[in-house]
């Protein structure tokens, strides 16, 4: 009974989660920004459950946290590769998504592999010294940093492409509001100058 709880507890939490990482990206970035990452995470929770499964390791509270301590790595990892492909559609003189997306992981790359690799060595440390109460938990993350950090570069970015999102379309959003942004400055200045 405290089994199917916490799996069903368990579930419902990746499901929130999930969602909850969909409305943000769609709002902070674009929808298919939004589906990619999300996809990409899906991508990083079967991975860590099938490691899980693979190594027999007990599904417990820990196990749980190791997840959605997963989740959240690999999306702040998306999200950085997601941000710096941003600016370089604006920046960029190319409207080929794929020559963008490769410009944004080559300048992401450095970064994404010194904080992968420390943040590997510290569970690497918690997995060999930290314990039977631990071992599950490290093994977990250890599996989900290096799946989280692989897809984020592998799958998020390339899913764009997928999703068929147009640079010259977010291009011309982009624009248009900026546009708006500007006209709604020029009537602020008017209006307090008394002009209208």
């Amino acid at each position: 009974k405290v089994g199917d709880e916490l799996r069903e507890k368990g579930v419902m939490a990746l499901a929130i989660s999930l969602v909850g990482i969909l409305i943000y990206i769609a709002f902070r970035f674009e929808w298919r920004f939004a589906m990619a990452a999300v996809a990409s995470e899906i991508h990083d929770v079967v991975i860590t459950m099938g490691a899980i499964s693979l190594f027999t390791i007990d599904v417990n509270l820990d196990t749980l946290a190791a997840i959605l301590t997963v989740v959240g790595y690999s999306l702040n990892d998306t999200i950085i590769v997601f941000d710096r492909i941003r600016e370089n559609i604006k920046t960029s003189k190319s409207t080929h998504l794929d020559t963008i997306i490769n410009e944004s992981v080559s300048a992401t790359l450095t970064r994404t592999i010194l904080t992968s690799g420390t943040t590997l060595i510290t569970v690497v440390v918690l997995f060999l010294f930290g314990g039977d109460m631990i071992h599950g938990f490290s093994l977990a993350l250890i599996v989900g940093i290096v799946i989280g950090t692989l897809s984020s570069i592998f799958v998020a970015a390339p899913m764009l492409l997928w999703f068929k999102f147009s640079v010259e379309k977010y291009r011309a959003t982009e624009a248009e509001k900026a546009r708006a942004q500007r006209e709604k400055q020029k009537q602020r200045e008017m209006f307090e100058k008394g002009a209208i």
